[in-house]
């Protein structure tokens, strides 16, 4: 995947679109960190592993500790390496 920088997605934005696209048909809306990391590799994601773990884990998780000048409110964890869509 070639990436235009004036057409370059967030972080943040590219796992919204995988967790979305997995969870697409769960009630749950549940998933686990490593179908993401799968599914944008496949997508040939410009992010790396650690920052993709980063955004799930800590950044965009509602129930993690505060560790960073900018958070959301995305996921929510549930269990061992498993989150929930917010």
């Amino acid at each position: 995947m070639t990436t235009n920088l004036k057409n370059r997605t967030t972080a943040r934005d590219e796992i919204l679109s995988a967790v979305k696209v997995i969870t697409q048909e769960r009630q749950a809306k549940s998933f686990k960190l490593e179908e993401v990391l799968i599914l944008m590799k496949s997508q040939e994601t410009t992010y790396k592993e650690s920052t993709i773990r980063t955004h799930i884990t800590s950044r965009c998780c509602a129930n993690s500790p505060n560790h960073h000048g900018s958070v959301y409110n995305d996921y929510e964890r549930i269990g061992k390496g498993l989150y929930r869509l917010i």
